[in-house]
């Protein structure tokens, strides 16, 4: 099977490096594939503002019955869909069946979201209005923890706003995406949505590229930050979701059982791999024994396997090199002292599998607390006043999520409020909704999306003052 390029309505062979896309619970190939080359690049681009000259004229009410058409057809293909990102991704299979769910709300949220014209002035001598037009091409560039899911956050608000896609999915995950974006075609006019592949060489001429008006990507902070200095010399509008260490402060006198359960699945949701995924977790002195064995419990409960595997509750990580760094943070968190309450080994045999770690006996200046390890291990650290909890977890570079845990609510409120994050949860964790604008601080991202205020970042406003009495000469 050869993954082609989708440019202007039709599958295109990529002219550029050939690559394998790899199924991380075998360490087997799936597919080959070949990237673009910076003229099929250029195509793309070509082919979505040919398109976007027609498609910004169709009307709101257009535009919402093809997104619920593209809903629809996902819906229909929901299984194939889901085992694309189990064969590419490793997650397991009813997490790929959630995942697909989600993307169906999505697209029929953001179908349903209406665009408003705000009055400004209205008088018998002047009406100002402000309105939003779409911006033009829009690239999306997503990564490979959550590859249908991500795709969609990124292209539906973008086509019901108006505006047409190119689009540059992980070369570790492609299939999901590819098989969406055909989805998409059969139901939107050729140029609308296009797909290229590729690496750094076409990373960068995305984000150089005159005839793209605005970049969404979702990864590093590195490639972030790498992406908002080439995208300078053209002025790109960026929305950019990068990096998270989020910490979680479970406070004095929780009920340890009753909690025990959510910290855990939300932090080592999809296998650790999710940016607004608890990844430090404060526990008073008072419950910390508690807390680590009850994880290590769960922890110890999880069946790790294959994704298509129905016992499976744990799949494995994605990709060799994230497998390599979650190795390297736990051993390094070994030589420091660190005890290891659950997993802590690799799995043997082939293909990436780590099991949920939880990590003990751990404080600030071992990399597995300071650094994002993105992966299934948990360091719980050790806290005696609360005051300097938030300290801690107010330190480092990245500010995505946070969490406060116990059951005063005013009293967790108050303490969330002091966490410099973009989105703070109180007894919950790594809730991203298709109506409650999520985005980053710090080193964490810049703009915001879902809801009114994420569909709207893919608009340009327009202010339209009329005179409509007397001379209008000042």
């Amino acid at each position: 099977m050869q993954l082609s390029l989708l440019i202007n309505g039709k599958p295109v062979a990529g002219e550029g490096d050939e690559f394998e896309v790899i199924n991380p619970a075998t360490e087997a190939s799936i597919t080959r594939a070949q990237m673009a080359s910076l003229t099929q690049l250029d195509s793309a681009v070509d082919a979505a503002r040919a398109a976007f000259s027609h498609w910004r004229e169709t009307s709101d009410v257009e535009r919402q019955t093809v997104l619920h058409q593209i809903a629809d057809r996902i819906e229909e293909h929901a299984d194939e869909l889901a085992q694309h990102i189990v064969e590419e991704q490793g997650k397991p299979l009813f997490l790929a069946h959630m995942e697909v769910g989600g993307a169906v709300a999505w697209t029929r949220y953001n179908a349903d979201l209406d665009i408003p014209v705000k009055v400004i002035e209205d008088n018998p001598q002047k009406r100002i209005e402000a309105h939003h037009k779409p911006l033009g091409v829009v690239a999306s560039i997503t990564p490979w923890n959550w590859p249908l899911m991500i795709a969609i956050w990124h292209l539906i608000p973008a086509l019901r706003a108006g505006n047409t896609v190119v689009c540059k999915p992980s070369g570790l995950t492609p299939l999901s995406t590819r098989r969406l974006m055909a989805l998409m075609d059969d139901r939107l006019p050729p140029g609308v949505v296009n797909m290229v592949m590729g690496e750094a060489e076409i990373g960068a001429a995305i984000s150089q590229h005159p005839d793209i008006n605005k970049i969404i990507f979702t990864g590093s902070t590195p490639t972030g930050k790498h992406i908002m200095t080439q995208a300078a010399g053209t002025l790109k509008r960026l929305t950019l979701e990068l990096g998270g260490n989020d910490p979680a402060i479970v406070l004095p006198g929780s009920d340890i059982d009753a909690l025990a359960a959510g910290i855990f699945n939300t932090a080592f949701l999809n296998m650790g791999q999710t940016c607004a995924a608890p990844k430090r977790l404060y526990v008073h002195e008072s419950q910390y024994e508690a807390l680590c064995h009850k994880l290590a419990e769960l922890a110890d409960a999880q069946t790790v396997g294959p994704g298509m595997a129905e016992e499976t509750t744990f799949g494995p990580i994605q990709n060799s090199q994230q497998f390599a760094r979650v190795q390297a943070l736990v051993e390094d968190a070994k030589h420091r002292g660190a005890r290891i309450l659950s997993g802590g080994d690799a799995s043997p045999g082939p293909g990436y599998f780590y099991p949920p770690t939880i990590v003990a006996d751990i404080s600030h200046g071992a990399r597995l607390v300071d650094d994002e390890q993105f992966g299934p291990a948990l360091p719980v650290i050790r806290y005696r006043d609360v005051a300097d909890a938030i300290h801690m977890a107010n330190s480092g570079e990245y500010g995505l999520g946070g969490s406060v845990w116990g059951p005063d609510i005013q009293e967790a409120d108050r303490v969330g409020r002091q966490l410099n994050c973009g989105t703070v949860w109180i007894n919950n964790h790594a809730e991203v909704l298709p109506h409650a604008p999520f985005g980053g601080c710090k080193q964490s991202g810049l703009g915001v999306e879902f809801g009114l205020d994420g569909l709207l970042a893919y608009t340009q406003m327009q202010v339209v003052n009329t005179s409509l009495q007397g001379d209008a000469t000042p």
